[in-house]
C-alpha cells in the first residue's frame, strides 16, 4: 500500500497512527528487498534504482515523523 503525504499529516488517533507506521514500515521493508535484488543485476535501471532509493527515504522520514506523534507533548 503506498500513503501519500496528506493521509499520513492529517491523522491525530494513536491507533490510526501506530496502523499507518505499520504499513509504511511493510512498505519500506519491501522497497529494501526490491533494492537490494536490483542491485545484484548488472543490467539494473539506475534511474529506477534511484526512484526506489528515495521512495524509501521518504517512507524511513514519514514513519520518524508519525513516530514523533505518538510521543505526548510536556510541557515544562
Amino acid at each position: 500500500m503506498q500513503y501519500t503525504s496528506t493521509v499520513i499529516l492529517n491523522s491525530n488517533d494513536p491507533g490510526e497512527i501506530a496502523m499507518l507506521i505499520a504499513g509504511l514500515r511493510e512498505e519500506h521493508r519491501d522497497l529494501d528487498q526490491a533494492i537490494a535484488q536490483l542491485v545484484e543485476d548488472p543490467r539494473v535501471d539506475q534511474l529506477r534504482l534511484t526512484r526506489l532509493k528515495k521512495r524509501k527515504l521518504k517512507l524511513k522520514d514519514w514513519i520518524a515523523l508519525l513516530e514523533s506523534k505518538l510521543i505526548p507533548d510536556l510541557d515544562a
